[in-house]
């Protein structure tokens, strides 16, 4: 039958629609408060069609399907919004500006989570009075506009790297802790000339602690042979090869020249983007067996707290692939940090979440004690290479050994771990160890 008419269940659901609309419109008039109901918008700002951005997004959609099954945050579901920056290979202000400018104005998102570009997004973030978290940009000055000028910048929280000087301090004192374990002291740098600054930071200090630094050479990020730079590293007599290379594809054939040649030096690469992924073991042939780098607990899969290993299995059910470190940062501020904000404020009014944020003790797939500084960045733990005593997020070293990520940096999650460093079968200083 083709009626018009309504059926009695449509009229029972026309009229309890009428009811609460009408219990609505008296708690308006009566001059209540109520919050919306509607679900709270998580923006995602990045290059989507890249494997960073995805991956953030990824991350994002997994974090809010977990909580809104556990209920929500204050009874309301996380829905993910998200515009392409084109900003992961070559950013262009304008495309940049437009996406974050559309994720607020159109969109409508309640907070933004950004790859990078702090410094650009933090200023329209500041003039729409949004939260902003970055989790791939470690510019000092974006947590100094804090303290420089709290009422402007008090939205931006850095969510995810540690800042400049953070990283400047891990590299010097995990070559450090590899000297005092291995007693190699003859080191060679070579660096992509954008990070420059860090480099030479580096060197001052690494010259500071008696390190004899023989070679130190800037190169192009569109380089591909790495043979030439070997080769005068070996000429300069050098024990520890460190390479701070930032463009992931770049570190394939810097793995396998290093192999293949058979060098005399330790790769003690902290700065080696893509080394850490977990599938680089089959992406080199094994051929980075004994390399160390820069990762992540969640993406080596050890369990630095209860929310790791779970964090890596999930991310790998829901989207069949493996999860990368700066999404599993974007994961851990949309699981963990920003509902615990928002619950303890009992609202997602901008200036209480805030207060909120900046009082922040959470346990996450990355800290087992997640807490921001004044400044709106990330706690890290007590300088020196015993960074695991306080608990708070710090940088991590991993080997690769057998296929396997081991822990080698800071030494306290090394011995945590029960791990040791191991050497190439090829002849190298590390012959005459005991």
């Amino acid at each position: 039958m083709n009626s018009r008419a309504l059926t009695k269940i449509q009229s029972i659901i026309l009229i309890a629609i009428i009811v609460v609309a009408a219990v609505g419109a008296a708690y308006v008039l009566l001059g209540g408060e109520q919050e919306s109901l509607e679900t709270i918008k998580i923006g995602i700002c990045a290059d989507l069609d890249q494997a960073g951005g995805k991956s953030i997004w990824q991350a994002a959609v997994l974090a809010a399907e977990q909580v809104n099954v556990e209920g929500g945050v204050l009874g309301r579901n996380l829905t993910i919004v998200a515009e392409d920056d084109d900003g992961e290979t070559a950013l262009d202000p304008t495309i940049a500006t437009n996406a974050l400018t559309r994720l607020i104005t159109f969109d409508e998102a309640d907070f933004i989570i950004s790859y990078w570009n702090g410094m650009g997004y933090r200023e329209i973030a500041a003039d729409h009075k949004k939260i902003l978290f970055t989790v791939f940009d470690n510019t000092e000055e974006l947590t100094q506009g804090v303290l420089d000028n709290y009422d402007r910048y008090k939205y931006y929280f850095r969510a995810g790297v540690g800042n400049l000087t953070v990283n400047t301090d891990t590299i010097t004192d995990s070559i450090r802790l590899c000297r005092e374990h291995t007693g190699f002291n003859k080191i060679a740098l070579i660096y992509t000339f954008f990070v420059q600054d860090m480099a030479s930071s580096v060197i001052d200090t690494l010259d500071e602690y008696g390190f004899d630094v023989v070679l130190t050479e800037s190169f192009s990020p569109n380089v591909v042979d790495f043979s030439s730079y070997f080769a005068r590293a070996e000429a300069a007599g050098a024990e520890i090869f460190y390479p701070m290379i930032f463009r992931e594809p770049l570190a394939i054939p810097f793995v396998k020249e290093y192999y293949d040649r058979q060098s005399p030096m330790f790769i003690w690469g902290g700065s080696i983007l893509g080394v850490s992924k977990s599938d680089f073991w089959q992406l080199t042939e094994g051929k980075c067996e004994h390399i160390t780098a820069v990762g992540h607990p969640v993406v080596a899969g050890y369990p630095l707290t209860s929310k790791t290993v779970p964090l890596r299995d999930a991310y790998i059910e829901r989207w069949g692939e493996k999860i990368i470190g700066p999404a599993a940062m974007a994961y851990d501020t949309i699981r963990f940090i920003l509902p615990d904000a928002i619950n303890r404020a009992g609202t997602i009014e901008t200036e209480a979440v805030i207060q909120a944020l900046e009082e922040t003790s959470v346990e996450t797939s990355n800290a087992r004690n997640f807490v921001f500084t004044p400044s709106h960045d990330i706690m890290v733990g007590k300088e020196g290479p015993n960074r695991l005593s306080d608990d708070y997020f710090f940088v991590a070293l991993f080997q690769w050994q057998n296929g396997v990520q081991v822990p080698v940096y800071p030494i306290e999650l090394m011995e945590e771990a029960g791990a040791s460093y191991t050497f190439p079968d090829w002849s190298g200083p590390w012959d005459d160890l005991d």
